[in-house]
């Protein structure tokens, strides 16, 4: 059991730590990370709190949601076929074989390939695209196309888990084609504005701030680039620390989804990266921390979802705990991990406070 640590001596203790990593990514241009962590009483913060950062794949919780609204309104059932509601001209040369579901591209078993990071079977790959193409608009179709013309599926419906936003854009589509509304539409008025995430846009689809933090692909800072268009039903939000907060507690409280359903769809079918304690359920991810070390089992897992640029949103409804942090950059997970366990361990602590206000 975790020792009981006082909240001073854990806001010290992260000062230290994040004080060292700001050190260290001031050395290649990168700002301090930014986080915020909160459990009852208790809230630390660091980095610049209101600087607008690019999401990347914590959007996905945002489609993800939709899908899950329509099945409660009972327009559609996660056993729905893709096939079955977008037009054949869409879906050709994406899947080995027939029915693929909706379930299985949330939970990326479908067996279709990932245009950002996918093996590629001729031609350049994506993120070669994007270094040499930065001002350029993507659109859903052309995402499609692109892992329907150089890549080839990863197995039969069911078969296999990959990680796929490839799979996010058709399931992007789905609600489109079921709402007969635009996505960025959907994500504006039954996400972002219920959760009252008013720092928050739909990024280069609506109005939004004039600039983002830095979002480095590689070496490569893609935040002013107009070629995060890519970034549509598989992520695409732009957001603060605050605003990621209030989407996790609404994620849980009842305003989005009903009250148990986050961790319905975080309950683990795939591990997301081998060796590791990170889960994938369905539309969500599922941390047990015993994964990444023994020395860890003791701490309660968390649920949410991560961003390929470090960026992290996780929380735990018992104890009513959250992590938020923004890294960056795709080569500061590993340092994004380092700091979301010891935060993870903080909190730990002080929920071992016997009858203690904090």
């Amino acid at each position: 059991m975790p020792r009981p640590l006082h909240p001073d001596a854990l806001r010290a203790r992260l000062d230290r730590s994040l004080a060292r990593t700001t050190r260290r990514r001031s050395r290649s241009g990168l700002p301090a990370p930014q986080v915020l962590a909160t459990a009852p009483g208790f809230e630390y913060r660091h980095g610049a709190q209101h600087e607008p950062f690019h999401a990347a794949s914590v959007g996905k919780l945002a489609t993800t949601t939709l899908v899950l609204q329509e099945v409660a309104a009972g327009r559609l059932r996660l056993d729905d076929e893709v096939e079955a509601i977008l037009p054949a001209e869409l879906t050709a040369g994406l899947f080995r074989g027939r029915g693929a579901t909706l379930a299985q591209l949330l939970e990326h078993s479908s067996g279709v390939n990932d245009f950002f990071e996918g093996r590629i079977a001729s031609g350049p790959t994506f993120f070669e695209l994007l270094r040499g193409q930065p001002e350029r608009e993507w659109q859903p179709q052309e995402l499609l196309a692109f892992t329907r013309e150089h890549q080839h599926p990863v197995g039969t419906p069911g078969e296999r888990f990959l990680y796929s936003d490839t799979g996010f854009v058709l399931l992007g589509l789905v609600l489109e084609a079921v709402t007969s509304t635009p996505h960025p539409s959907l994500v504006r008025t039954r996400v972002l504005e219920p959760a009252g995430m008013d720092s928050s846009v739909v990024w280069l689809r609506e109005p939004g701030p004039a600039r983002i933090a830095p979002l480095r692909l590689g070496v490569t800072d893609l935040a002013a680039a107009r070629a995060l268009t890519l970034d549509w039903a598989s992520g695409g939000i732009v957001t603060t620390t605050d605003d990621l907060a209030r989407l996790g507690r609404a994620l849980i409280d009842g305003t989005l989804l009903a009250p148990g359903t986050l961790a319905e769809l975080a309950e683990p079918r795939h591990r997301f990266k081998p060796a590791t304690g990170i889960h994938y359920g369905r539309g969500a991810m599922r941390i047990e921390y015993g994964g990444f070390s023994p020395f860890l089992r003791a701490l309660p897992p968390t649920i949410g979802h991560l961003g390929v640029t470090g960026v992290h949103l996780f929380v735990n409804p018992e104890r009513d705990t959250s992590i938020v942090l923004n890294f960056h950059g795709t080569r500061e997970m590993l340092a994004s991990f380092r700091t979301h366990i010891r935060i993870a361990r903080g909190l730990a602590q002080l929920a071992e406070r016997p009858g203690e206000r904090l």
